[in-house]
């Protein structure tokens, strides 16, 4: 799991990166990666900047429990439900962007096809439903 969480970012800025490059050029590689080191730098700066935190809190992290009380076990299951919620939407939102297009083309040609690319766009936000079900049955686990 602790793989995964350092892997994930360096996957997801590369890939942005490449679509950077692939939408402006040099340009646009320029321009993300400006962005990417200016929030790399920032981000630490404003966490030091930010309230300390109390002595019961750092107490509570010492004696095995997360920042906020919760338990290392649980905070496991908020992360798992929470990258299954992000991953379902994700996807839906690729799978309705796609049916949408192509259904509104194909209404605009054949109005009387309206019922069908709606059904078809339906099935393709269902996505987002199954990974809402699915966050929520692992967090009723824990």
């Amino acid at each position: 799991m602790t793989i995964w969480l350092l892997v994930l970012p360096a996957l997801v800025i590369a890939a942005l990166a490449r679509h950077a490059y692939r939408r402006r050029g040099r340009a646009g590689l320029r321009t993300f990666l400006g962005g990417s080191i200016l929030l790399a730098i920032s981000t630490p700066l404003l966490l030091a900047l930010a309230a300390p935190a109390s002595a019961a809190t750092a107490l509570a992290v010492v004696q095995g429990a997360g920042a906020a009380g919760v338990p290392p076990d649980r905070g496991e299951a908020f992360l798992a439900a929470a990258i299954a919620v992000a991953g379902s939407s994700i996807g839906a939102a690729g799978a309705v962007a796609y049916t949408g297009a192509a259904a509104l083309a194909a209404v605009s040609e054949k109005p009387e096809l309206f019922g069908r690319s709606i059904v078809i766009v339906g099935l393709a936000e269902g996505i987002a439903i199954y990974g809402l079900i699915i966050a929520v049955l692992i967090l009723g686990r824990v």
